[in-house]
């Protein structure tokens, strides 16, 4: 039951990380995903105040479980867990959490145009001279 619950975690968060960073090119997910981006800025931030800056519920649940399976030593980190595995390295945390944050940034000024700006910019009526 651990192995499909760590499978779970590691598929859905992976899931929600690409949610976050592509949502905003569809129409119909566009308001999914500032919604979504709101939600993990907010874990992130808010929730950082009690739990360390960058705090997700998701990786403190997978966690529980993979040290149930044995794992110890895990970073505070699902991106930089699965950055160092993938390449064999072992990351600087920083480096990763300044790259997941400006991936963030990213995402929602890109969300933040599709929902907004050029959105305002369609309803507005053109100006002539």
């Amino acid at each position: 039951m651990l192995l499909i619950l760590d499978i779970f975690f590691t598929v859905f968060h992976i899931a929600l990380i690409m949610f976050n960073l592509t949502a905003w090119i569809w129409p119909r997910t566009r308001k999914w995903h500032f919604a979504s981006l709101l939600l993990t800025a907010a874990s992130w931030a808010l929730l950082g105040i009690w739990y360390g800056w960058g705090y997700c519920p998701l990786t403190d649940w997978h966690w529980a479980i993979k040290e149930q399976r044995g794992e110890i030593n895990l970073p505070n980190s699902f991106i930089k867990y699965y950055a160092d595995k993938i390449t064999g390295m072992d990351l600087s945390p920083q480096l990763v959490d300044r790259i997941t944050l400006s991936c963030l940034i990213a995402a929602t000024l890109a969300s933040v145009y599709v929902n907004f700006i050029k959105q305002h910019r369609k309803r507005s009526p053109a100006t002539t001279k």
